[in-house]
């Protein structure tokens, strides 16, 4: 995504956070996203979200980006009714398993795009409208070579800092160390945000934060997980 001299975006990306690893869905997946999709997901169009009208309410706004199979994105819909969550996967046999999760336990305040999600957030989030945004365990790109498609980079934060509201929470977890120290970095370095760290680092686990299968699966083989809550600051020029 870059941005003309007109100051018109134009709508393209030459390095991409993902590489598309659809895999088979499973019956229930395929049917899943047959069935719900047209209630409860929607197309990529270069065009305004109005969540009143996405959801049915005025209720805060939480985007997770690549929610993976789901299950803590229906987890987190289920316990929090009165929050509305916007979830954002490429892969659709992950959307099929989320919407499979939802259909079982009877949330109804989640809505889902198969889509790129920095191309979503630069074309269909309004400026100031989410209230968080969740990034849970993204490809951490380990090789060097490959660092330059880790989603968490200057230019991805100024974006998503923009679609907050004073006061948002940006909210990361990885199990990967140098991804953590990079998430940290880049973080630091932008101006307008308030680490919710006490020692300026990472937080403890929220309570909120559901404990995936790839979590615990993880911790059973000795990694670490590392969680990151940045809010974001009322720019000075409007501080009283």
């Amino acid at each position: 995504m870059t941005i003309s001299r007109s100051g018109v975006e134009e709508f393209h990306r030459k390095i991409r956070s993902f590489v598309r690893r659809e895999g088979r869905m499973t019956a229930g997946q395929a049917q899943a996203y047959e069935e719900l999709m047209p209630k409860y997901g929607f197309e990529f169009e270069r065009k305004l979200l109005n969540f009143a009208e996405l959801f049915g309410n005025e209720n805060p706004i939480t985007l997770e980006i690549g929610f993976g199979m789901g299950a803590s994105l229906a987890e987190q819909a289920k316990l929090n009714p009165e929050r509305n969550f916007l979830g954002i996967e490429v892969h659709r046999p992950g959307v099929g398993a989320l919407l499979s999760r939802i259909k079982e336990n009877g949330a109804t305040n989640v809505r889902v795009i198969a889509f790129d999600a920095v191309e979503v957030l630069a074309q269909m989030i309004g400026e100031h409208t989410l209230d968080r945004v969740q990034l849970f365990f993204p490809d951490p790109w380990p090789k060097k070579r490959h660092h330059k498609r880790r989603i968490v980079k200057p230019e991805f934060v100024q974006r998503l800092q923009s679609k907050l509201k004073v006061g948002g929470i940006f909210h990361m977890a990885t199990d990967w160390e140098n991804y953590a120290e990079h998430m940290l970095e880049v973080m630091l370095a932008e101006q307008g945000w308030k680490n919710l760290s006490s020692s300026n680092d990472y937080v403890p686990k929220p309570d909120d934060r559901p404990v995936t299968k790839f979590q615990a699966r993880g911790e059973r083989l000795g990694h670490g997980v590392w969680d990151l809550m940045f809010e974001k600051l009322m720019p000075e020029k409007e501080e009283k």
